[in-house]
C-alpha cells in the first residue's frame, strides 16, 4: 500500500511539473514572467540506524553421505539359497547376510581329502620302503666289510635307497600339495556363507538397496547388497571462491532439512578440497554430522549455516538503504528538523540477510529506505505521516 501511495506521490509530482512548463510556454502572457517553483519534496520511508549484534554467516545447499558405504558381493558363482536381510535392515559386522547353493563346492571338498588320504597313505609307504631299504643298505655294508658281499652289490643298495629317498620325498610334496588344495577347497566352500566384512567399524549399519533375491544365479562380484554406516553423516557442501579461504575445518555449522523442519542439526567441517573446479569455480567442504538415531539418510537436501565471525556492538541498516551515487555507494542521512536528505558514502563490512554492517564514518539518526533514486545531496524530502499543503498558483493571469 505504501508503495503505490508513494507512486501516486512521483506522479502528482511529474504532473506538477508539466503544468509549470506549460503555463509558460502556452499561457503566459508576453513580458510576464512566471515565478520558477524551487526543489520538488520527495516522499520518501525512513528507518533508524541501529546498534546491535552482527553475525557473519553464510548459507550454503549439498547433499548428505552416509561416513562410509560399500557393496556386499560374492567371490564365487552360485545360485541365492538364502537372503537373510531387506533394505532398512540393521546389520552388524561378521553377521551372515547370505547363503549359496554349496553342493558343488562341499564336492569338492571331500574329493581333495580323499586325494588327500591317498597322498598320506603313500607317504607312509614311502616311509616304510625307506626304512627296509636303509636296513638292507646297512647288511649290505657290514657283508661287503666282511668280503662276502660284491662292490656292485654294494653299489645297487646304495641306489635302491637313494631312490627310495626320492620317492619319500615326492610323497612327501604330494601331501603338502593336497593339504593346499583342501585348504582352498575349504575357502572356496566358506565363500557360500556371505557375511559383513568383519573389519568394518562398529556404527549403525543398515542395508541400503538389494540387488537380488533369493534363487538368482549369481557370477562371481555380482552386487547383492549395498550397506551404510550412518551412526554419523556427511553434508557434502561446495563453496565458492569468495568464501574458500574463511571457511576452515574445525568449525562448526547448523545443519537443516526439509524431511524435520524446525530442527537444527549440528555438524562440524572436517575436510576442504585443496582445489576449486574450473567449470564452477567451486570447492567441496564436507560436515560430519553426528546422527546415533538415524534419523539423517543419505540422499536428503540439506542447508548449511556456517558463521564465520561476527561484530559485538555493530552499527547496523536496511539493505534497502544503500544506494549508488558518483560510483560511491553510501546512503542518505535524514535531517528531520530542516527536512532534507544528505548523501553519505560509506564503507560495509558484514552484510547478513537484510542488514549491513557500516564501518565508517560513524553513523546515527535516520536513513532513506524508500524514495533515494529521486534524491540528490540536499534535496527536501516529505516525512511518512507528514503531508504537503498544496500552494497557491502565483502570476497574473
Amino acid at each position: 500500500m505504501k508503495r503505490w501511495v508513494f507512486i501516486g506521490m512521483i506522479v502528482a509530482a511529474a504532473v506538477g511539473i508539466g503544468w509549470q512548463i506549460y503555463q509558460k510556454a502556452f499561457l503566459a502572457p508576453k513580458g510576464v514572467e512566471i515565478r520558477r517553483p524551487g526543489p520538488v519534496p520527495v516522499a520518501v520511508e525512513i528507518e533508524p540506524v541501529a546498534k546491535g549484534l552482527m553475525r557473519d554467516v553464510r548459507d550454503f545447499t549439498g547433499s548428505l553421505n552416509a561416513r562410509s558405504q560399500f557393496v556386499v558381493a560374492p567371490k564365487i558363482a552360485g545360485r541365492v539359497q538364502r537372503l537373510l536381510f531387506n533394505i532398512g535392515d540393521r546389520v552388524q559386522k561378521g553377521q551372515l547376510i547370505a547363503l549359496l547353493d554349496d553342493e558343488e563346492y562341499r564336492q569338492q571338498v571331500d574329493q581333495v581329502r580323499a586325494e588327500l588320504a591317498v597322498a598320506r597313505a603313500n607317504l607312509e609307504e614311502s616311509q616304510d620302503t625307506l626304512e627296509l631299504t636303509k636296513r638292507e643298505l646297512e647288511r649290505t655294508v657290514a657283508l661287503r666289510q666282511k668280503k662276502i658281499a660284491s662292490e656292485s652289490e654294494l653299489d645297487a643298495a646304495e641306489s635302491k635307497y637313494r631312490n627310495q629317498e626320492s620317492k619319500l620325498k615326492v610323497a612327501m610334496a604330494q601331501v603338502i600339495q593336497k593339504e593346499a588344495a583342501l585348504r582352498g577347497a575349504e575357502i572356496r566352500l566358506s565363500y557360500t556363507r556371505i557375511e559383513v566384512p568383519p573389519h568394518q567399524e562398529k556404527g549403525l549399519q543398515v542395508v541400503g538397496e538389494r540387488y537380488v533375491h533369493e534363487g538368482a544365479m549369481l557370477a562371481a562380484n555380482n552386487p547383492i547388497i549395498s550397506i551404510f554406516d550412518i551412526s554419523s553423516m556427511i553434508a557434502a557442501i561446495y563453496v565458492i571462491e569468495q568464501d574458500y579461504s574463511k571457511v576452515q575445518v574445525g568449525m562448526m555449522a547448523d545443519i537443516s532439512t526439509d524431511a524435520y523442519p524446525g530442527r537444527t542439526f549440528r555438524g562440524r567441517i572436517v575436510r576442504k578440497a585443496p582445489l576449486l573446479k574450473e567449470t564452477s569455480r567451486q570447492a567441496r567442504v564436507e560436515i560430519e554430522i553426528p546422527n546415533p538415531e538415524g534419523q539423517l539418510k543419505p540422499g536428503m537436501f540439506v542447508r548449511a549455516s556456517i558463521e564465520f565471525g561476527q561484530s559485538a556492538n555493530a552499527t547496523l541498516v536496511s539493505r534497502d538503504a544503500l544506494v549508488k551515487r558518483g560510483g560511491a555507494v553510501g546512503v542518505f542521512q535524514v535531517d528531520r528538523e530542516e527536512k532534507t536528505a544528505r548523501f553519505i558514502p560509506i564503507v560495509t563490512g558484514i552484510v547478513n540477510g537484510r542488514q549491513v554492517e557500516i564501518l565508517r564514518p560513524p553513523l546515527s539518526g535516520y536513513v532513506v529506505t524508500l524514495g533515494h533514486h529521486l534524491l540528490e545531496d540536499g534535496a527536501p524530502v516529505i516525512l511518512p505521516g507528514e503531508r504537503k499543503e498544496p500552494s497557491a498558483r502565483k502570476g497574473k493571469p
